[in-house]
């Protein structure tokens, strides 16, 4: 697995049986590809689908099943589409379990940004505010550093704001963090990571929790 594969796969093993779960754009779309064998959940597009299956090979795609990020997708036997109103209804209403979101950055309480970009023009905000006050579990899965090697968990935001609402778990390639009242707390190392790389690429203060597993692995 490459660095993308693995944040999924390792996001994949948060998730339960009966799960109503919505995939962001970005790595969190890989997520559809490591849901374990043994666990049921169903996951939910904005676009207005819930059903949606594995990424399809090539000689599978089909243009009219596109997912929120117009990447082409499959559908499990049952799924069900529904207009855009339909869909935002299940996320304000409270239907959402998790939703699995990429960032541009996350801040040492952790609140995300994550749909604009200062001096950018704007195509659309999209459902990522709406998903953050209206899902039960939020999950960030992002890579540590940005393109020019700087920390993507920073002390504060330098982008908008997509939210006050902390996220609850951040997944990177090189570790997890659970966030809570007091800040983000180390709980996982991913294998050949060292504490050390951890500190040096985090730009916001992280505690270590009690429970810090070294080298959790991931398995597909």
């Amino acid at each position: 697995m490459n660095a993308k594969q693995y944040i999924a796969a390792r996001a994949a093993k948060e998730l339960r049986n009966g799960d109503i779960v919505n995939l962001g754009i970005g790595i969190p779309t890989l997520v559809a590809d490591y849901i374990p064998s043994d666990i049921n959940v169903f996951l939910h597009s904005e676009n207005g689908i819930l059903g949606v299956g594995p990424s399809p090979e090539p000689e599978q795609i089909d243009q009219n099943l596109v997912n929120a990020g117009k990447l082409p997708v499959t559908v499990l036997e049952g799924s069900a589409f529904f207009d855009s109103a339909s869909s935002f209804a299940m996320i304000r209403g409270g239907h959402v379990s998790v939703s699995i979101l990429g960032v541009l950055q996350i801040d040492a309480i952790g609140r995300i940004a994550n749909w604009a970009v200062p001096g950018k023009s704007v195509l659309g905000v999209g459902g990522a505010m709406d998903l953050l006050e209206g899902s039960k579990k939020v999950i960030v899965t992002t890579m540590h550093t940005n393109t020019q090697g700087e920390s993507k968990i920073v002390k504060e935001l330098t982008y908008p704001l997509t939210s006050e609402r902390m996220v609850d778990l951040i997944i990177t390639e090189l570790a997890v963090f659970a966030v809570k009242e007091d800040g983000l707390h180390l709980i996982d190392l991913s294998p050949g990571i060292s504490l050390e790389e951890v500190q040096q690429k985090t730009d916001a203060p992280f505690h270590i929790a009690e429970s810090f597993n070294i080298g959790n692995e991931v398995t597909v």
